[in-house]
């Protein structure tokens, strides 16, 4: 499974920000020796269903503290089968666009 996620508090710090919320979120994926990549928008991890949900709930639970609301959106690719997706996918895309 692919999972993209993105967790933040609906209340920044003092000058609006959220990056000191995230980046607590970003350790705790980072920490679970998972598969991932982090970008602007969202960080994915690659995973069975019980491991990858555990880390985002852990993920949310450290925005869920510093936080009185919290906004969470996920998006799953679930393929069973499939691992080294993360990378793979993205890779076939490439080798199309060096064809051309």
């Amino acid at each position: 499974m692919l999972l993209a996620f993105s967790v933040a508090p609906t209340i920044g710090d003092e000058t609006g920000g959220v990056a000191a919320a995230v980046a607590e979120a970003v350790r705790i994926v980072r920490e679970s020796g998972l598969p991932h990549e982090t970008t602007s928008m969202f960080t994915t991890i690659e995973g069975e269903w019980e491991e990858v949900f555990d880390v985002v709930k852990r993920a949310t639970d450290a925005v869920v503290a510093v936080s009185p609301r919290v906004s969470l959106v996920i998006k799953a690719d679930i393929r069973p089968g499939f691992t080294g997706q993360l990378t793979e996918k993205v890779e076939r895309v490439e080798e199309i666009l060096r064809g051309q």
